[in-house]
C-alpha cells in the first residue's frame, strides 16, 4: 500500500504533560484513514500535528518524524504555509469566515494571488458543486455565510478548503454537530473525494468508522494501540483494550 504520510515515534507534550506517546502509523494515499478512540485519547492533537497547528500551542515539545511524501515536516526548515496548503482542515464545528459565501470560497485563492474575476467565478461554482451546495446557494452568493444552516456551513468550509488544491483532507469529527441528513451528505462526499484526496478522519463514532474506513488506527491514552484494515481491526482485534472498546465497555 502506497503511504502518503508515515509517522515514526511521534511524541508530544504540553508543559511536560505527555499527550502523544511514541505514535507510529501509516496513512495510505487516496484512502480514508479513520483515527478512532475515546474522547481525550490524543486524536485531535495527532491531527493538528499533521499540519503543524500544534506549533501554535504554548509549551509544546515534539520529537519524532512525520514524513509527507518522504520529507520530514517536523524539520524546522520546512515552509509552514506550503505544509498547511497541502492539508485542508475541517473542524468539529464549521467556522465560515465573517464574509459572504462567494468570498469564503475565494479567500485562499486571493491570498495566493489568483484574482481574475472570471477564474474566481468558475472556481466558486466548481467547488460548491463538488460539495453539493451550488444549487442551494447559487442565487445568494452575496449573502453572509453565517446565514446558512450548520450543515450548509460545514459543506461551505469543505469547499473553501478544497479550493486551494490540497492533497490531504484532515477532518476532526466533522459531523459531530450536524443533523443526520447533513452528516450523511458529508460522509457520502468523503467517499467520492477519496479518489482525488487522501483523507484522515477523526471520530469516536464506531458506526461511522465502520462505514467510512479503508484503514483504521485505534488510539487510547495518547498511544496507538492497534491499526490495520477494517476487517482486521473490527472483526479480529488483537489487543484487549481494542476488544473492550469495540464491545462498548468504554467510550
Amino acid at each position: 500500500m502506497n503511504n502518503k504520510i508515515s509517522i515514526h515515534n511521534l511524541c508530544l507534550s504540553i508543559d511536560r504533560q505527555p499527550i502523544l506517546k511514541n505514535v507510529s502509523l501509516n496513512i495510505p494515499t487516496n484512502k480514508i484513514t479513520v483515527i478512532l478512540g475515546p474522547s481525550g485519547c490524543g486524536k485531535t492533537t495527532l491531527l493538528k500535528s499533521l499540519n503543524r497547528l500544534t506549533d501554535l500551542i504554548p509549551g509544546v515539545q515534539q520529537s519524532g518524524e512525520i514524513m509527507l511524501d518522504g520529507v520530514n515536516i517536523l524539520n524546522g526548515n520546512q515552509d509552514l504555509v506550503d505544509i498547511r496548503q497541502k492539508m485542508g482542515l475541517l473542524a468539529q464545528r464549521p467556522y465560515p469566515l465573517p464574509m459572504n459565501i462567494y468570498k469564503n470560497i475565494t479567500y485562499g485563492l486571493r491570498i495566493s494571488g489568483r484574482r481574475n474575476r472570471q477564474f474566481l467565478d468558475k472556481r466558486v461554482e466548481h467547488y460548491l458543486k463538488m460539495v453539493n451546495l451550488w444549487d442551494e446557494v447559487k442565487d445568494r452568493l452575496k449573502d453572509p455565510a453565517s446565514a446558512l444552516s450548520i450543515g450548509q456551513q460545514q459543506r461551505l468550509c469543505l469547499a473553501r478548503g478544497l479550493a486551494v488544491d490540497p492533497e490531504i483532507i484532515l477532518a476532526d469529527e466533522p459531523t459531530s454537530s450536524l443533523d443526520p441528513i447533513s452528516s450523511k451528505l458529508i460522509e457520502e462526499k468523503f467517499l467520492e473525494l477519496k479518489s482525488q484526496y487522501t483523507i484522515v478522519l477523526v471520530t469516536h463514532i464506531l458506526r461511522q468508522a465502520k462505514r467510512m474506513a479503508d484503514y483504521v488506527v485505534f488510539m487510547y491514552l495518547g498511544e496507538v494501540i492497534e491499526q490495520g484494515t477494517p476487517d482486521e481491526l473490527f472483526n479480529n482485534p488483537q489487543h484487549p483494550v481494542t476488544k473492550s472498546y469495540l464491545s462498548g465497555q468504554f467510550y
